[in-house]
């Protein structure tokens, strides 16, 4: 197993991207806290995990809270004594926001997707710090590297920012042997999901692997950093999306 006595926290991991996170790394070995806000979906996904003989607990937590993050960071150690790695996972879309250029859009947006990544990094590698060693993945997006003018312009924005702060904890980590990297989903559910037909076929079309992802795709390139195989892999970025940002 990959992850074989690994302890790991992962962000929004009660549905979408998360769930799919958290399942493959209590498969490997792991013992996952799920933080999320959404706590029946927290609470049935820890206890599936646990059903089959997995590892896992359920923590409510708002992301954009420091108090919150300190919480689930104390939690976890108290209840697996260690850990090891954070997954970033946490964030909202472009079009949950409504007015697609409105202010209170953009300071949530940055709030959800860019804020909550900081107070995770710095909360989690405070804990690792002592261990020597921690591999923390951010969610970011292919939106992290180009534009979009079909939702609100501080999507782009919280996900550069994830981008580039990843290289900057890289950076500033890297001599306690804490890693950090980013990882940039294409499109796929649940983040299309309020996308129509026709937009969905767009997408498909622009895709030079012709299909959207599957949040399971994305799981493997986590579990791949999060992993002691990417023990000499820090500050980088592992773009997921079917090729379609290589045109």
């Amino acid at each position: 197993m990959r992850l074989k006595d690994k302890v790991a926290i992962v962000s929004g991991g009660a549905h979408g991207m998360g769930e799919a996170e958290a399942r493959l790394f209590a498969k490997e070995g792991a013992a996952v806290v799920i933080a999320d806000v959404l706590s029946r979906e927290g609470e049935h996904v820890a206890n599936e995990i646990n059903a089959v003989q997995g590892r896992a607990r359920f923590i409510r937590t708002d992301v954009t809270s420091e108090t919150d993050w300190q919480h689930v960071v104390a939690e976890t150690i108290a209840t697996y004594g260690r850990l090891d790695i954070l997954v970033n996972n946490a964030g909202i879309s472009g079009s949950s926001v409504g007015d697609a250029d409105g202010f209170e859009g953009w300071q949530k947006l940055l709030s959800v997707n860019a804020a909550s990544v900081f107070l995770g990094t710095k909360t989690a590698a405070a804990a690792m710090i002592p261990n020597g060693r921690g591999s923390i993945v951010n969610i970011s997006s292919i939106m992290g590297f180009v534009g979009s003018a079909e939702s609100h312009p501080g999507y782009a924005a919280s996900k550069g920012a994830v981008r580039l702060y990843t290289k900057a904890a890289a950076a500033k980590y890297g001599p306690s042997g804490i890693r950090v990297n980013s990882v940039h989903p294409g499109y796929m559910p649940p983040m299309l999901n309020a996308t129509n037909a026709a937009g969905r076929a767009s997408k498909i079309e622009a895709t030079p692997l012709r299909r959207l992802g599957e949040p399971i795709e994305v799981a493997y390139g986590v579990l791949f950093l999060a992993s002691d195989e990417a023990s000499f892999i820090t500050g980088t970025e592992l773009v997921i999306d079917g090729g379609y940002i290589a045109q």
